[in-house]
Order: C-alpha cells, then sequence, then structure tokens
C-alpha cells in the first residue's frame, strides 16, 4: 500500500532545492509556504525509509538464513535480526499509516476560546476563571500567546464568560479536543457544612480565520457601542469604546471591551464573529457526515461533558476515552499533554480503523 509514497520522496528533494533558490529566499511567502510543505512531509518521508530499510534488514537475513553450511551461531543471530526486523517494519507500516490520515486543514490556526459560566451560579464563575488559568499556563508551557478579547468578571473574580485568542503553532491541533462541558466537583470556599458543590463551565474552541474565507455583508450588521463595566479604573463608564456586533441572518451577538480603543474592540470582535460562523458552517457540514464515522473522541458539542476534576480525590476524568489521572493539580497548572497527547490517539485510532474499513 505504500508503492506510491516515492513520489513524496521526489517531492521532498524538490522542496529541499528551492528553499535555496534566490527568487524563493527573497520572497517570504514563498518561502513560508515551501517550509510548511516541507515540514509536512518530512516526517512521512523518514518513516517511509525507516519502512523500507526494516524491510531490507529483513530480506538479507531472510536469505542468510538459506545460505548452506550456516554454523548454529550465525544462524541463531540471522533468525534474531530476522525477527527484529520484521517487528520494526510493522511497528512502522503503522506509524506511516496514521501519517497517512487526512489532515484537519484548521490544525495549523490559532484559537479562540470561550468559556461560560454553566450550572452552578458563582461557584461555576470561579471554575471558569480556573479553566482560563489552565489554559492560559498551558499556553505559556508550549510558548503560544494569549490575549483576552472579552470578560464579564463577577466580584468574587470568577467569569461568567471569558474569550481569549491563543497564538501559536499546532493550537488548534492540540486544543480543539477541549470543546464541551467541563465538571467540577468541590467544597466551596463558602460552604460551611463541607458538602460537595458539582458545577459546570462550557468550553468553546474555535479556529480563527481569515477574511476571505468568511464573507461577511457590512449590511447584515448591526454594531452598537457602549460604555465598558467591569474593574477598569477611571477609563470605565467614560468612553463608549465598547463594541457589541449582531449577525442579523443567524443572530450571533459579539461583545468585545477589553480594550480601550473602539477601533481595536471592533477588530477582534470581528475575529470573534468570523471565527463562530465559521464553526457554524463546519458543524453543519459535520451534521451531515454518518454517525459511524464520527470521531470516538467525540463531536466537539458543547453540550457533551467531557471531563470532570474531582478535587476531594484529586483526580481528572476524560468520560470520552475513560482515562483519569491522579494529579489534579498539576493539570490545572496546565500540564494538559498526557490528555491531550491520549486524545489524539484515540481520534487517530479512530480514523484509521475507519480508513481500513471503507477500504474493505
Amino acid at each position: 500500500m505504500f508503492e506510491n509514497l516515492t513520489v513524496f520522496e521526489k517531492r521532498l528533494e524538490e522542496l529541499n532545492q528551492r528553499m535555496y533558490d534566490p527568487s524563493v529566499v527573497s520572497d517570504p511567502e514563498s518561502y513560508a509556504r515551501i517550509m510548511k510543505e516541507y515540514k509536512n512531509l518530512e516526517p512521512i518521508v523518514a518513516k517511509y525509509r525507516e519502512y523500507l530499510a526494516a524491510g531490507k534488514a529483513g530480506k538479507d537475513a531472510q536469505e542468510m538464513l538459506g545460505e548452506n553450511g550456516l554454523d548454529r551461531e550465525l544462524k541463531e543471530m540471522a533468525q534474531q535480526e530476522l525477527e527484529q526486523a520484521r517487528e520494526k517494519e510493522e511497528r512502522s507500516a503503522e506509524e506511516l499509516k496514521v501519517l497517512l490520515l487526512p489532515r484537519d486543514p484548521n490544525d495549523e490556526r490559532n484559537v479562540i476560546v470561550e468559556i461560560r459560566a454553566g450550572a452552578g451560579g458563582e461557584e461555576a464563575a470561579l471554575f471558569s476563571a480556573r479553566l482560563f488559568r489552565m489554559y492560559s499556563m498551558y499556553a505559556g508551557l508550549k510558548n503560544w500567546k494569549s490575549e483576552i478579547l472579552n470578560a464579564n468578571e463577577t466580584e468574587l473574580g470568577g467569569y461568567k464568560e471569558i474569550s481569549f485568542m491563543i497564538t501559536g503553532e499546532g493550537a488548534y491541533s492540540r486544543l480543539k479536543y477541549e470543546s464541551g462541558v467541563h465538571r467540577v466537583q468541590r467544597v466551596p470556599e463558602t460552604e460551611t457544612q463541607g458538602r460537595i458543590h458539582t458545577s459546570t463551565a462550557t468550553v468553546a474552541v474555535l479556529p480563527e480565520v481569515d477574511d476571505v474565507e468568511i464573507e461577511i455583508n457590512p449590511a447584515d450588521l448591526q454594531i452598537d457601542t457602549y460604555r465598558s463595566s467591569g474593574a477598569g479604573g477611571q477609563h470605565i463608564n467614560k468612553t463608549e469604546s465598547a463594541i457589541r456586533i449582531t449577525h442579523l441572518p443567524t443572530g450571533t451577538v459579539v461583545e468585545c471591551q477589553d480594550e480601550r480603543s473602539q477601533y481595536k474592540n471592533k477588530d477582534k470582535a470581528m475575529k470573534v464573529l468570523r471565527s463562530r460562523l465559521y464553526e457554524a458552517k463546519q458543524r453543519e457540514q459535520d451534521e451531515k457526515v454518518a454517525a459511524e464515522r464520527r470521531s470516538q473522541v467525540g463531536t466537539g458539542d458543547r453540550s457533551e461533558r467531557i471531563r470532570t476534576y474531582n478535587f476531594p480525590q484529586g483526580r481528572v476524568t476524560d468520560h470520552r476515552i475513560g482515562l483519569t489521572l491522579y494529579r489534579l493539580a498539576d493539570v490545572l497548572d496546565g500540564d494538559l499533554d498526557e490528555l491531550i497527547d491520549a486524545l489524539i490517539t484515540a481520534d487517530r485510532a479512530k480514523k484509521l480503523e475507519q480508513t481500513i474499513e471503507k477500504q474493505e
């Protein structure tokens, strides 16, 4: 099934030569495009070469075993090499199949994350703030940049809702699995009886989209300005810098008040609006896909409960893959890689299974 991969090898060599072409080097846009394609192809070609090398090593060992007069020690060595080569060839083949799975076109995009407090009142708002901190710390560990777009803060420091952008290579590829309902079980500081309360917050992860990908007719927009609210010093309630944009055909409403400049708030609000309309378009397309082809780790539906954070037991459980980790504090401090890696693995395994079924 890998005989056509020689085309990838030739293309990689071609890209390698073009990277040193003066006309490409002097054109940042062309150079970035070539580098991106090279980076996507390189792991596939490297794994393909590893697969071929293992196959050749197995063939050589097999030929050695077929030679007459081979002494016992050499025969045992050849047999061991044959087994190791076959094992490596099989492992390389499986890894290559995963690398060849269709890529999500949004994977390299920046993301807009929206967190909204659900059931649980003030405790849910405080949990939203904790989730915001968790994602901000994760972004820091990945050397990504995070920027608040809009926030509705409560008196105790929680968030009824908060939206923020995370900018960095591959941000969407890792954070897209966070969409859904997150549940927390803990004893609130205000609880005198020591009873465990359950609260929820909804997380939506939207890929940032370019202007050209989602066309928005200015006539379809209702733009209102108003005075900012919440913590902010003397600036608050003095200038109408906050922006509310309503997309009339869909009824989508976006607000942004984080910047002092009305122009900057409008620009940020438009980014969020484009991402929401893009997500709605993607969701509409996804709903047309047969249920059996959907990822096992979840559809990304915001109504789907995906994870529970249990403070008394110090555990976090992802319900989509049945994974429980007893290191809640680390996870809340942004150490999300083990969870996300497990979700990616489950997603790829399901897609691979579907691809094989389709071929059969």
